[in-house]
């Protein structure tokens, strides 16, 4: 966990901080392993199903970042994407505040349930550095929404195509909305879990 955190601050190619931030985010989805219990196992199977939809979403979004000359993968080429294309940034903010941790969005239900099996099997300092590696990660994600919405505009991408905008809109959706179907996904997480006990 505090390895991923760390490592990611300094990145400006977003493929590598999505590298360093994978592997900060299988630490976190390891705390509820450390638990084992059936909370934790529960709350290894929500966290993997939500990473999978973050990451989707944001390698579709990194597949995208193309502009006429072609692919670009730098930080600083997301200068201003709010102003050029407001939807492909409100997408991938969304999926920024979730990767953080930020309620009401999926992946801050993903950590509740991990952390919350560390503190019921009484791993109380794995919880504590796990939610300070989030913390730490949150600098990073919170970075790439300040330069798609506030620095100035360095030129926009071309359009996406079909397939990667399915894919980016669809898991902004789930991100966004699984509030509201929490319940019936951590239901089925839980009878998974109890397989293994």
């Amino acid at each position: 966990m505090a390895l991923g955190a760390f490592a990611a601050i300094g990145q400006t190619n977003i493929k590598r901080l999505m590298a360093y931030s994978s592997i900060g985010h299988m630490g976190f989805a390891l705390v509820g392993l450390a638990a084992g219990s059936q909370a934790g196992v529960t709350g290894v199977a929500l966290y993997m199903l939500i990473y999978l939809v973050m990451t989707l979403g944001t390698f579709a979004f990194i597949l995208a970042m193309r502009n006429k000359d072609g692919q670009v993968e730098n930080i600083a080429d997301l200068s201003g994407l709010a102003s050029t294309n407001p939807v492909m940034a409100a997408i991938l903010t969304v999926l920024m505040f979730s990767l953080a941790g930020i309620p009401p969005l999926a992946g801050f239900f993903a950590k509740w349930y991990v952390f919350l099996a560390a503190v019921q099997a009484g791993l109380y300092p794995l919880a504590i550095i796990g939610v300070l590696a989030s913390v730490v990660g949150a600098y990073y994600y919170l970075r790439i929404i300040k330069v798609m919405w506030f620095d100035e505009v360095k030129g926009g991408f071309v359009p996406m195509g079909a397939q990667l905008s399915a894919v980016l809109g669809m898991s902004g959706l789930f991100i966004l909305f699984y509030v509201l179907i929490g319940g019936p996904v951590g239901r089925a997480a839980e009878a998974a879990a109890k397989t293994f006990f």
